[in-house]
């Protein structure tokens, strides 16, 4: 593994040692705590890249028009959304299981110093690196330089705010980057623990630098699904849970983001959830598919974000390990 001072992908003003055990495919970044406030020091830190590896993939990008910026470089990108989810890590470990001021927005979700200074901090690096992409925040909604940008990042600093306020470290930062509505990029990461799973669109998952895969379940009747919480689903959505509910192995709740990264890694079966918004989803989609999973609409329709209307999409969401026991959830869910 190579070191931050010799890694030709990485020039630091001021090289530090690692401290953290993540061990990334194409660079390694370690940073002394920050706040918003040094946040400007650690842009500079951060140059481009020269490598022939690029996202080219016809589904996606396109062979040619790859948006207004051109060719972007599969690892310049990857490089910016590892610092993305670095410096919003640095605010969150500052605050977990602190005392600070809890606040109810309109929809009587709670929102913390820590989710806005996080996101906060998310955004300036990426306007820094990338201005000409939009992005879409869960605290700050959504801002664009141009009238659009075929790129989008979408981020939710804390996937899982009521674990996060009450000291369980079973809470998320996830980051996607879409091309035209795609999810090709995603990170989910778990910045107490120090575990980043990442999602690169045709490649492996990895965890920490290592690849992992879904583990192998073809029966719902012996399936570990998850939930973030059964009183979430209410009316027709929760008769379509419970139907699946009665069927698995054990039925377990808790965990929000963390879930589908179990599930990546081939700890848990299946993910069910309803009235997710983009932030909530789409990073995890590169993450479940690179792992070999399957992760759709509840009609099995794969999962995008038409961003030409940048009103947040509610989405009905099941991921599975295995595509037979995703299949199985489908038809249990009976969703028209």
């Amino acid at each position: 593994m190579q070191s931050l001072t010799t890694s030709p992908h990485f020039r630091a003003l001021n090289p530090v040692k690692p401290k953290s055990p993540l061990s990334r495919p194409h660079f390694l970044l370690s940073f002394s705590p920050i706040s918003t406030k040094s946040v400007s020091s650690l842009h500079r830190s951060i140059t481009p890249l020269h490598s022939s590896s690029s996202i080219r993939n016809s589904d996606y990008l396109g062979e040619k028009e790859m948006g207004s910026d051109g060719l972007v470089e599969t690892d310049r990108l990857l490089q910016v959304a590892h610092s993305v989810a670095d410096v919003a890590g640095e605010v969150l470990r500052k605050y977990f299981r602190q005392p600070f001021d809890i606040i109810d927005k309109q929809d009587l979700s709670p929102v913390t110093i820590a989710d806005r200074e996080a996101e906060e901090s998310m955004i300036s690096l990426i306007v820094e690196n990338f201005p000409s992409h939009a992005i879409f925040g869960e605290e700050n909604g959504w801002r664009c330089k141009e009238e659009s940008s075929d790129f989008v990042w979408v981020l939710d600093p804390i996937d899982g705010t009521k674990s996060f306020i009450t000291g369980k470290p079973l809470f998320g930062t996830l980051i996607a980057l879409l091309y035209k509505g795609k999810p090709i990029m995603g990170i989910i990461d778990q910045p107490i623990l120090r575990e980043r799973w990442v999602g690169i669109v045709n490649k492996k998952t990895t965890l920490n630098g290592k690849e992992i895969s879904t583990r192998p379940c073809t029966a719902l009747s012996q399936a570990y699904l998850y939930t973030t919480s059964p009183h979430l689903f209410s009316g027709q959505a929760e008769e379509a849970f419970i139907r699946v509910r009665n069927k698995v192995k054990v039925p377990l709740y808790g965990c929000d983001c963390y879930a589908y990264a179990l599930l990546s890694s081939g700890f848990v079966d299946l993910v069910i959830e309803s009235g997710l918004k983009p932030y909530d989803i789409l990073a995890l989609v590169p993450v479940i598919n690179g792992a070999g999973g399957t992760i759709t609409d509840w009609n099995g329709n794969k999962l995008h974000w038409d961003t030409s209307n940048s009103q947040a999409t509610s989405f009905n969401v099941v991921a599975a390990g295995d595509k037979e026991v995703h299949k199985q959830a489908i038809d249990e869910l009976q969703w028209n």
